[in-house]
């Protein structure tokens, strides 16, 4: 029993700090009200218009706040008191959520209208994302990052399993009404666990562990700030390297694009099948969260990190091989063998994500100075959110040269090749050590 205890994702930062237990449920609900939203508002797109192209314009609109504001969000978590820049930014995300909900009940049907308001939604998520990411180092000790962290992605990676699911589900049985009512009720989880967090104001020059001249700089407010914050960046190879390993599998092989291909063009059934090859790569990614009890004692951080990106591309690699396989038939009922391999493929690329994505942000937390980040959280945000809708470029363009099978198994092997070129070029990242954290 001690040896599955050992196995099993670490509870110890629910249980030894409240202030993080209630953030962890608070947020968990309200992730999953969010996703309702997420799939609702691209059905109605395409209930309006009828065109992929207006539902792909969503994503544009979600992604130019975001990575906008994603970098001056963090300038402002890092001049202010955390919880009241969460507690503005969860107060504007709810009151775009009602509005969201409001204009369903209303009837508008006005296309425009969505766009403008999941591009404020997006403005909002870009302040509060940092806030609430920058909040917990200060939450837990930091031999608990990772078991914290490892936490937050079980509690996300549910969310966007269950969540789609559930806003088709309400959408087909209730309408989008419901389905952004329901969102806004669940996402007072998030309002109510922000408010009941503790000042978190900047650490004072007396209390922070970096030099004085770090602790005056952060008052400091606006795009000066933002710059200051890249700059510190650039000095930093241990945490610069976290960015550019995780752009290496999210531009070179994300296969998001491929997978309503996957559904139609090579495994059958259709969307049907596409919403289990997505269901895929999030199961995955919780069950790698579920048995992360091991996480919390790993020392040697940054090899983690690479091995687990190496299994990510060569599991895309896999996921490639079996559309390889049963090949472009376009075949009229599922091909239930192939289906099964492709998702055990998805399942082990979302699992290895999750891994990787626990410690990247370990290592952006305790290695990082306190009055940074805020910046470097804005930073995180715009790569996590950035990278992906740029892999879908990459590999989307692949897929009309060689075909989507053949675009997953190039991406997966350009992201290995990548990934250990990186690592070449910055071995201290190799050598990063959790005892004595080095950015």
């Amino acid at each position: 029993m001690a040896r599955v205890n050992g196995l099993l994702a670490d509870t110890t930062p629910l249980r030894t700090s409240p202030p993080f237990r209630r953030l962890w449920w608070g947020l968990g609900i309200s992730n999953l009200g969010s996703q309702l939203t997420v799939v609702a508002v691209g059905l109605q797109v395409y209930a309006l218009t009828g065109s992929s192209l207006a539902v792909g314009v969503l994503g544009i609109c979600a992604l130019v706040p975001l990575v906008v504001l994603g970098l001056y969000g963090g300038a402002l978590v890092d001049a202010y008191d955390r919880r009241k820049v969460a507690l503005a930014a969860s107060t504007a995300l709810w009151v775009v959520t009602a509005l969201i909900a409001l204009q369903a009940w209303l009837h508008l049907d006005s296309v425009g209208v969505l766009y403008a308001l999941v591009a404020a939604q997006s403005a909002a998520f870009a302040i509060n994302n940092p806030a609430r990411s920058a909040i917990i180092p200060r939450l837990v000790e930091p031999r608990l990052l990772p078991a914290a962290n490892a936490l937050q992605t079980i509690a996300w990676n549910v969310a966007l399993t269950v969540g789609p699911l559930g806003g088709a589900f309400l959408v087909a049985l209730w309408g989008y009404q419901v389905a952004y009512t329901i969102d806004a009720v669940l996402f007072t989880a998030a309002l109510w666990a922000v408010w009941r967090l503790p000042d978190i104001p900047p650490l004072s020059a007396d209390d922070a562990p970096e030099p004085a001249p770090a602790a005056r700089r952060r008052r400091v407010v606006g795009w000066r700030s933002v710059v200051d914050g890249l700059r510190y960046l650039a000095t930093q190879p241990n945490v610069r390297t976290t960015f550019l390993v995780d752009l290496a599998a999210m531009v070179l092989a994300s296969p998001r694009v491929l997978l309503p291909a996957a559904g139609v063009v090579f495994l059958g059934g259709g969307e049907a099948t596409t919403g289990v090859l997505t269901a895929a790569f999030a199961v995955g990614a919780v069950l790698a969260g579920v048995f992360s009890g091991g996480l919390s004692r790993v020392r040697w951080q940054g090899r983690v990190i690479v091995w687990a990106i190496t299994a990510y591309g060569l599991s895309i690699v896999l996921f490639g091989l079996v559309l390889v396989g049963v090949g472009p038939t376009t075949p009229t009922t599922v091909l239930v063998g192939g289906l099964v391999a492709a998702s055990v493929a998805l399942a082990l690329a979302g699992a290895s994500d999750a891994v990787s994505a626990v410690f990247r942000q370990t290592i952006l937390q305790t290695a990082t100075p306190d009055d940074m980040r805020g910046r470097l959280q804005g930073v995180f945000i715009v790569v996590v959110a950035g990278g992906p809708r740029l892999g879908e470029l990459v590999l989307g363009a692949q897929a009309t040269w060689v075909g989507e099978a053949w675009a997953a198994v190039a991406g997966g092997f350009a992201c290995v090749v990548v990934l250990w070129l990186v690592v070449r070029a910055h071995r201290r990242f190799w050598r990063y050590d959790a005892l004595h954290p080095e950015p």
